[in-house]
């Protein structure tokens, strides 16, 4: 097997071990881009391990950079996931910016974090999110500028379904990302989003976020139709998924503080089995 094959092989393990709601809608691409998918998901989960090991650093992550930057201009670095990653970016012409980005959302994420003002979050999801769906919808294939603005949205959209369902998990590793200036006007402390019951205050919150998250949904519905034909129901699936995730927070009442709330296998399925239907008709 030469490296380049061993290299996807390796992502596309990465990939159906551990990306959960990504990978349901990789299995109804086509198979070049299911795998440059698979390539670019492995290179953000190690972007995400280095930041929550024991011990994450700047220095690992500066480290990593390094080895993207040489990857990126010369041969691949010594990581297995180098090679694939190298192959899909020139493939399909991905801009460089959007991994320096994910690498600077992920190192904000070093530290303790603590959030003032919605616009200082959108940043964050940004870089976290809307970057991921800048990349993705390059190997999707677009024609169409008004792509890019909408691959932001849907990344916000994503990105703050995920903060809502792990607001406790992340406050009680002292990460809170709801704004300050929305915990005031609803009168909730980071001390609170750590603890186990979704108090009334709570709740509003979490429905004022909610409704942000819905009006994204909203505004970046268009996209899958800017996406290449072979590419449309990918991109359905993934954001039918997360938008059912959200759509479930919202019927049990945004009481998220009790557990994660999640899709079962079976719903996933179902979509999947739908985004088929889409892609034979």
């Amino acid at each position: 097997m030469s490296r380049l094959a061993a290299s996807y092989a390796h992502c596309v393990g990465v990939a159906r071990a551990r990306a959960k709601n990504f990978y349901y809608s990789f299995l109804v691409l086509p198979e070049e881009k299911r795998l440059a998918m698979c390539a670019i998901y492995a290179f953000m989960r190690e972007c995400d391990d280095l930041s929550d090991e024991a011990g994450a650093s700047l220095l690992n992550i500066a480290g990593w950079r390094a080895q993207m930057v040489r990857t990126l201009t010369g041969p691949p670095a010594d990581h297995p996931v180098w090679p694939a990653f190298q192959d899909v970016v020139r493939k399909y012409r991905i801009p460089a910016q959007y991994f320096h980005e994910m690498i600077d959302g992920v190192s904000s994420d070093l530290e303790p974090r603590k959030v003032e003002t919605f616009d200082e979050l959108y940043r964050y999801c940004y870089l976290v999110a809307s970057v991921v769906g800048l990349t993705t919808i390059h190997i999707f294939g677009f024609d169409d500028p008004r792509a890019l603005a909408l691959a932001e949205k849907c990344g916000i959209a994503f990105q703050l379904t995920n903060i809502i369902r792990d607001v406790r998990e992340d406050a009680a590793n002292q990460r809170v990302y709801l704004p300050a200036e929305d915990l005031a006007r609803f009168d909730v402390t980071p001390e609170a989003l750590a603890g186990p019951v979704t108090t009334p205050e709570i709740r509003a919150l979490l429905e004022f976020e909610g409704a942000r998250a819905k009006q994204y949904y909203a505004e970046s519905r268009p996209l899958i139709g800017l996406m290449r034909e072979d590419s449309q129901p990918a991109l359905w699936a993934l954001i039918e998924i997360y938008s059912q995730l959200l759509k479930r927070i919202d019927q049990r009442g945004f009481d998220v503080m009790p557990g994660k709330i999640r899709l079962s296998t079976s719903e996933k399925m179902t979509v999947l089995g739908r985004a088929w239907l889409r892609r034979l008709f």
